[in-house]
């Protein structure tokens, strides 16, 4: 804990740190309901994970269903979401996270211009009890980003291509299965013209919505130490400016919005178990909110658990001088490919949604104490190369030299690591069922969102192909993390808890800087900014009522 300091070089009501989608929200929210608020933001970008991400918020019981005439209800999310919390998140604040969430969606179209459609994506689980086949993923539209003045340049940029578009045009368009139904011409006119689309969008319009109302980020202001009174209540920060101690004061309250702690060794080591996984997320994601917070007392929840999605590295690539990871959507889901473990077989149904699907490489023979499917390989075919995007490589264009290729199923197996006769057997196997367009071993195909995610033109079923015209093709697969899900546990005002009880007062956290309310879930796409903008919502609202200290 910092000790208090002579002087204060900046003084406001409530604090906000971080400029992602919780970030963000928070501080408009504060703004409107009366109170001055400061932003840190501790890197030279705004948007966070947000501006990296497909930007979808998922809000179940949203008020655009019912003008889709898609039926939902308040029992239908909360039936679905505390399948997807699995027992490990109080029941309260599962029904806080639901009753919330269409508030605030509503509240930032109409107050701050961020509009969306309904996806036609379905929840992750759409077949359990209270899922549903489409309408909760909500696309944001696509955003000017020359409406940022100044400020434009600060947008973080997606590492890997976020197409200028909204998304409802990019859905339509049917470009997950074939990006050449992208009409390139229009985009490039758009990017040229500043226009930014999916998690660039979304970060935009609420940086906009921030600027708007005069809160102008203070960039470069690293939080590092709470202060607290003599009461133990939260009153302010020492962060680090320029090389030099830079001291906030926040009479009403300190939001934690600077994301999970996925970048810190240390930190993932000590919570999340192995194997090991590859962060997705902004390098600058390494738990600074859970280490100040840590160090008052705060109560940890979810700590075990991430945002975890099979993923891969293209050799050399970097965002922000470290190693650029790439979740694996279509090089998986698409007909023609399939995923191995080292003795040539298949573990898991290839096109389910990612965050369940990367839960399998945590697997361990209990006799060998190995990870049962790590290592692990993605494998496709002639087939599917002439079809599909891969990585960085359009539909028909030569792989790069990175990418292992043999002209029969036993020698990629022995050139990539995996066993050849297993393989072999394999394949086989999954050829014979892609042909009846049935998987029994896996279920690959049988559920919306697999079919979603598949080609709609490929039958007789949209995830199911065979693997076997050559040359065959592979790359090795591992778990990822489009970030962690660990961190100060809160109470239902977004206040965190005390570990010896109670509430610290004057803190709250939102976010990806907050224990999770999924628990080891993934209710749908954009459930993580769904979660990070209502729990900022709710905070913000909370600490602006408070007394002025």
């Amino acid at each position: 804990m910092a000790k208090m300091p002579d002087k204060w070089d900046l003084e406001t009501e409530i604090l906000v740190l971080g400029s992602g989608g919780a970030g963000l929200t928070s501080a408009i929210i504060a703004h409107d309901e009366g109170a001055k608020v400061v932003l840190l933001e501790k890197t030279d970008k705004i948007g966070g994970a947000t501006a990296v991400s497909g930007g979808f918020p998922w809000i179940p019981n949203n008020h655009l269903e019912p003008q889709a005439g898609i039926s939902d209800s308040r029992e239908d999310a909360l039936t679905y979401m505390k399948f997807i919390a699995d027992g490990q998140v109080d029941d309260e604040l599962v029904e806080a996270f639901i009753d919330n969430a269409p508030i605030v969606m509503q509240y930032i179209e109409e107050k701050v211009g961020l509009k969306t459609v309904i996806s036609e994506m379905p929840d992750y689980h759409d077949g359990k009890p209270g899922g549903k086949a489409k309408g909760r993923s909500l696309g944001p539209d696509s955003f000017d980003s020359n409406e940022l003045g100044e400020w434009k340049d600060r947008l973080r940029q997606a590492p890997v291509v976020m197409f200028p578009t909204s998304w409802e045009e990019y859905e339509k368009s049917n470009a997950k299965a074939d990006p050449r139904n992208l009409d390139y011409v229009q985009l490039g006119k758009n990017m040229m013209a500043g226009i930014v689309g999916m998690g660039m969008s979304t970060a935009a319009y609420l940086l906009k919505g921030c600027l708007d109302r005069g809160i102008e980020p203070v960039m470069e202001a690293r939080a590092r130490e709470l202060i607290q009174d003599e009461d133990g209540r939260i009153i302010g920060v020492r962060a680090e400016k320029e090389g030099k101690n830079f001291y906030v004061r926040a009479s009403q309250g300190v939001i934690l919005a600077t994301g999970g702690f996925e970048w810190d060794e240390e930190l993932r080591k000590k919570f999340v178990p192995s194997p090991d996984f590859l962060p997705l997320g902004p390098p600058s994601n390494e738990g600074d909110g859970l280490k100040m917070a840590m160090a008052i007392g705060a109560e940890l929840g979810n700590m075990h658990q991430i945002w975890g999605v099979p993923s891969c590295q293209v050799p050399g690539e970097e965002y922000d001088g470290k190693p650029l990871g790439r979740m694996t959507m279509g090089e998986r889901t698409m007909p023609h490919s399939i995923m191995v473990n080292r003795q040539g077989k298949r573990f898991v149904d290839e096109s389910f949604n990612y965050s369940d699907v990367a839960k399998v490489f945590c697997d361990i023979n209990p006799v060998t104490y190995e990870h049962i499917n790590v290592p692990a390989w993605m494998v496709f075919d002639q087939q599917f190369k002439d079809k599909y995007m891969f990585f960085v490589t359009p539909p028909g264009e030569p792989v790069q030299d990175w990418v292992t290729q043999a002209d029969t199923p036993e020698e990629l197996a022995t050139k990539a690591g995996f066993d050849p006769e297993g393989f072999k057997a394999t394949l086989e196997r999954f050829n014979e069922f892609a042909r009846k367009g049935e998987d029994p071993d896996f279920g690959r195909g049988s559920t919306a969102y697999d079919r979603y995610q598949g080609d709609p033109n490929h039958s007789p079923n949209d995830a199911l192909g065979t693997v076997e015209k050559a040359p065959f093709y592979t790359v090795p697969i591992m778990r990822g993390a489009l970030g962690s899900k660990g961190g100060p546990a809160t109470n239902v005002n977004g206040q965190v808890k005390h570990v010896m009880g109670g509430v610290i007062e004057g803190l709250y956290a939102a976010g990806n800087a907050m224990a999770s309310t999924s628990g080891p879930g993934y209710g749908g796409a954009g459930n993580t900014i769904a979660a990070g903008m209502t729990w900022g919502y709710i905070a913000a609202k909370h600490a602006a009522k408070q007394p002025k200290r």
